[in-house]
């Protein structure tokens, strides 16, 4: 197994972090509402920039409060209403909603149930609501308010959280997450503490994002691979006001926390006649920073990160999905850094090996820096190349061996061609990979070939043609991090 460089340690996070959350609980008479942004697992923004952290180390970290915890997951009726779709995974949230619990049951955690926001009468979410029950999977309203967040008064009284449903929980901390931004997490939670008042008991606050990392420089690339990564949202890092005016101490955060802290204030001391906090940064619980082991392999590998948001909006505004402001703004952010695609190892030789061959090619980086490069063919594409040469590399296989012999591949793309009716007779990285399982069974060679894949995980690709969704399917199923010229199939002429 090749060896990683490490940049963050997981195992102390796991410890430092439920530690920190634990501490919060106890500051507000054992009850804490938690609002956790981001993904609780699957986070590979946060596995790529921060290389050591695992996709699910806030489930891990969890972990260690699995008995003082339950879950309350939140779906909005608007995303409920235009069956707003996950685009990394491709399901509708409402699917995503039952998806989530299904893994925090099969992790033995506690699931409360399913509060449904910003609802106002939709059909759809009547009938979601109704799916729920027939489930067994509890489920509360929350209605919209109107004028909020700005419209405290209404907000804090009978008729704003007042009429909401009141979720009934029993253990001391209460995680709030949801399958994307905009659900109203905040909301339910806020809504939360005014009912939880109104009954007596003085439950707490507190807000986990994993980015950006308050307590690192606003431009370390940590934090400036955090703006890329939301370019589409047009996220801004931002020293935070409050905290530097409050303790004298520069902070990092974002421009929504700290534009909606005033209304929060507000909200606070309606609810509690005093505000706990300070700052936005207070409210966070954030312990990123206290892991770092190696600050120079994060620094680099956010700056990697970076470079391939940068492919990302390239390829989004290839398909008509963004426009120049979402490049721009990340193009910036390299400048800030001084770096360009040309610090992407695997970009340079896969255009190192176009130009070679005369036709489309990638390449990709393992972890202790050998490069391997392909290009496509009669019989395959370049992705599917790639995947036979890196792993005939990492079995030590010779580069001329021929793993599936033509005559095999012929009758397949035959099928594909006048059977499936596809225009392109080459193989993808799927239908190679299922070649080398039927040949395993009697082929020792492929056999060992197909036992790496499981160390592509992690890896670097580029392509100098944007992938179809199979292709990239199967890498990001691999674990690979994929980056694509802005070249779409229709516009080569050698195809």
């Amino acid at each position: 197994m090749i060896e990683r460089k490490i940049g963050f340690s997981n195992d102390l996070y796991t410890e430092i972090q439920s530690q920190h959350i634990r501490e919060r609980i106890s500051r507000f008479g054992n009850k804490l509402y938690l609002e956790m942004g981001g993904k609780l697992f699957d986070d590979n923004h946060a596995s790529r920039v921060l290389p050591g952290f695992k996709p699910d180390s806030k489930l891990q970290m969890l972990g260690n409060l699995r008995d003082t915890l339950e879950i309350i997951i939140v779906i909005s009726a608007l995303d409920i209403e235009r069956n707003k779709v996950r685009q990394d995974l491709g399901i509708t949230y409402d699917e995503d909603v039952l998806r989530l619990r299904e893994e925090f049951i099969n992790r033995n955690f506690r699931v409360a149930g399913v509060v449904i926001t910003h609802y106002n009468g939709q059909k759809s979410a009547a009938l979601y609501r109704e799916r729920l029950g027939r489930m067994g999977i509890r489920s509360w309203i929350h209605y919209t308010i109107d004028g909020y967040p700005d419209n405290v008064a209404l907000i804090d009284s009978e008729e704003g959280f007042g009429r909401n449903d009141y979720v009934e929980t029993e253990r001391p901390l209460v995680i709030v997450t949801a399958p994307g931004p905009g659900s109203g997490k905040m909301a339910v939670c806020l809504s939360q503490l005014y009912q939880e008042n109104r009954r007596g008991i003085r439950a707490g606050y507190a807000k986990f994002e994993t980015f950006p990392v308050w307590n690192l420089p606003l431009q370390h690339p940590i934090n400036m691979a955090y703006e890329a990564a939301t370019a589409d949202l047009n996220d801004v890092n931002m020293i935070d006001p409050f905290h530097l005016n409050a303790y004298g101490k520069v902070a990092v955060n974002y421009n929504r926390d700290i534009e909606i802290f005033p209304v929060l204030n507000a909200l606070f001391e309606g609810i509690y006649g005093e505000n706990p906090y300070k700052s936005p940064t207070d409210m966070g619980v954030n312990m990123v920073a206290r892991c770092i082991v190696d600050d120079n392999v994060c620094a680099e590998a956010s700056k990697d990160e970076i470079i391939r948001r940068y492919y990302t909006a390239l390829n989004r505004m290839a398909e008509g999905l963004c426009d120049e402001q979402e490049i721009n703004k990340i193009l910036r952010l390299m400048r800030q850094l001084k770096i360009d695609t040309t610090m992407r190892r695997t970009t340079v030789a896969a255009h190192l090996r176009k130009q070679q061959t005369g036709h489309t090619a990638s390449a990709i980086e393992l972890p202790d820096g050998t490069i391997v490069a392909a290009n496509s063919s009669e019989l395959l594409g370049c992705s599917a190349a790639l995947i036979l040469n890196v792993t005939k590399h990492l079995a030590g296989i010779d580069h001329g061996l021929k793993l599936i012999p033509q005559d095999l591949i012929e009758p397949i793309q035959h099928t594909k061609v006048h059977c499936l009716g596809a225009r392109n007779p080459r193989l993808h990285t799927d239908e190679v990979i299922v070649a080398l399982s039927v040949l395993s069974e009697h082929d020792d060679n492929c056999r060992r070939a197909l036992e790496q894949l499981p160390q592509l995980r992690g890896c670097q690709v580029h392509s100098t043609v944007m992938l179809g969704e199979v292709d990239r399917r199967i890498f990001k199923k691999l674990g690979v991090d994929l980056t694509c010229d802005p070249v779409r199939k229709d516009q080569l002429t050698n195809r």
